[in-house]
């Protein structure tokens, strides 16, 4: 699938306006490995068009989800929204590893009213009654999507990896907070808990700001829905991948749209 067609897709999913098809949507913990319980970390939540810098629009809060090592939600704590980002502090009291994630489900619609052009979203509850009668050309869609990071105290776990089997997921079999530069790691991708054959997977290091170009790494999940990456320097990275199909549990929705996006801290060996 063509970025133009990720970045669609995953506009469509967290709900970003049309204008916004060129940003990319992330989350950067202040760092992923801590070696002691107890300790505090500061997450950005925002939009932008270079990797990791604030200069677009903040992810709304509403959607996020901190899971526990032992499988338990946490609160965060501190948590703003500003005009170009969101930030949220986390205690991480219990060892092990912690799944930080925007989680979407919903719908998304275009029609056309009075000869003009218009778009609604929201859950699908909403949707019979949020169209306007007379209402033409009526098209909706189901969106799912998942913007995560992972942060590890002491000795990784993997409990925070068990799949919902709903929509696109990762299933590391690399840890993804054991990355170190010029290390070759291991992902799989899952869709509704079965391997993702065939997806484009874009890796992009962060500080775009600073170069000219993107230096994109483009993968495709193999029919086991696995992939590698070689990690070419330390710092953050990110990924995204999305796929579309039919397969709507939505009624009125004629589409699904499914992405994925993850911020990976690779180390210095």
């Amino acid at each position: 699938m063509k970025l133009r067609h990720i970045a669609f897709a995953a506009a469509l999913t967290l709900g970003i306006a049309p204008t916004a098809l060129a940003h990319k949507a992330w989350l950067q913990p202040s760092q992923t490995v801590f070696s002691e319980k107890g300790a505090w970390m500061t997450v950005d939540a925002a939009v932008s068009n270079d990797l990791f810098y604030f200069n677009h629009v903040p992810l709304a809060l509403e959607r996020l989800q901190v899971t526990a090592p032992d499988g338990s939600r946490v609160a965060p704590q501190n948590a703003s929204t500003g005009k170009l980002r969101s930030v949220f502090d986390l205690e991480l009291a219990q060892e092990g590893t912690y799944r930080v994630a925007m989680v979407n489900q919903g719908m998304f619609a275009s029609y056309v009213l009075d000869g003009e052009n218009k778009r609604w979203r929201g859950n699908a509850a909403d949707f019979k009654t949020a169209i306007p009668a007379g209402a033409t050309q009526v098209r909706a869609s189901e969106s799912a999507g998942r913007v995560e990071t992972f942060v590890t105290v002491g000795a990784p776990t993997t409990s925070v990896f068990k799949p919902t089997g709903q929509g696109l997921e990762l299933a590391p079999v690399t840890h993804p907070n054991d990355l170190y530069a010029g290390e070759a790691a291991q992902f799989q991708l899952l869709l509704d808990g079965e391997p993702a054959a065939g997806l484009e997977i874009e890796i992009v290091p962060g500080a775009t700001r600073y170069r000219d170009q993107q230096d994109t790494i483009t993968l495709t999940s193999g029919a086991d829905g696995k992939f590698s990456v070689t990690w070419p320097g330390a710092g953050m990275y990110w990924m995204e991948t999305s796929h579309s199909d039919d397969k709507t549990s939505l009624p009125g929705a004629g589409e699904r749209r499914a992405s994925y996006v993850a911020t990976f801290e690779v180390l210095p060996l």
